[in-house]
């Protein structure tokens, strides 16, 4: 059986490797059966939908939204992969789930909206299932509401055609969808832990996401938190998948 794939669109190597392990431990799937592909490096090979038998994409500091000509050719390469891969899946091609950053890209390759309307501040917030949510295959066996991670700039402001929503909060209307059987998508970070999630904000502390001299608060509440939920979606899909 082909394996699945994490597909890496960060460019900082020492977070794109520990989110990997996120997804990894999360999926409860060792090397073998979660092989990993850099975005950033290398474009979507032509056979991915034979190689792998799905995919899931973490998050990036990259914002969909920004206008096309502040974009690096390494930005551009990477979306340009994303939204092939998402058309694919959205067809049946393949399986993939999209998470944060990735949610935006599969949005506007399948006709949806990206809008800078409903960013999250970095930490937990609530999500709750839609009616269709309770009933969905990977996220019908979660509590009907959650606490997930959460860290970006954008949102989806409107649905693709064909999409399906899942979840939901006040502060970000749409949290995830699916189009068709084999598309999945999380605006929320359904991978780390508490604690995995603190590294990372590290990296990122100067880039926007929180006022630097935040960190220990935000942390703190991150490593309260309680996240036993969002990696159920990882491994119902590695199971279904």
């Amino acid at each position: 059986m082909a394996p699945l794939v994490y597909l890496c669109v960060r460019p900082q190597a020492g977070a794109a490797a520990a989110e990997y392990e996120s997804f990894r431990a999360a999926m409860h799937l060792g090397d073998e059966g979660l092989e990993r592909w850099d975005l950033v490096h290398d474009a979507l090979p032509a056979d991915f939908a034979t190689r792998w038998r799905g995919a899931v994409v973490g998050g990036s500091p990259f914002n969909l939204s920004d206008p096309q000509s502040s974009k690096t050719a390494t930005q551009r390469s990477v979306e340009d992969g994303l939204a092939h891969l998402a058309l694919a899946a959205a067809a049946g091609e393949t399986a993939a789930l999209f998470t944060c950053y990735g949610i935006g890209v599969a949005t506007r390759a399948l006709g949806g909206e990206v809008t800078r309307a409903y960013p999250e501040d970095t930490g937990p917030t609530t999500i709750a299932l839609t009616p269709e949510g309770r009933s969905d295959p990977l996220f019908g066996a979660l509590a009907t509401t959650f606490t997930a991670l959460t860290a970006h700039k954008e949102g989806t402001g409107t649905l693709p055609a064909r999409a399906v929503l899942l979840a939901e909060n006040e502060g970000c209307p749409v949290q995830a969808y699916r189009v068709g059987d084999t598309l999945y998508a999380t605006q929320f970070h359904p991978e780390p832990t508490g604690r995995a999630f603190t590294e990372r904000m590290a990296v990122y502390r100067d880039d926007g996401y929180f006022d630097r001299g935040d960190y220990d608060a935000i942390a703190a509440r991150v490593l309260e938190a309680s996240l036993s939920e969002p990696p159920r979606i990882l491994r119902a899909f590695a199971e279904t998948f």
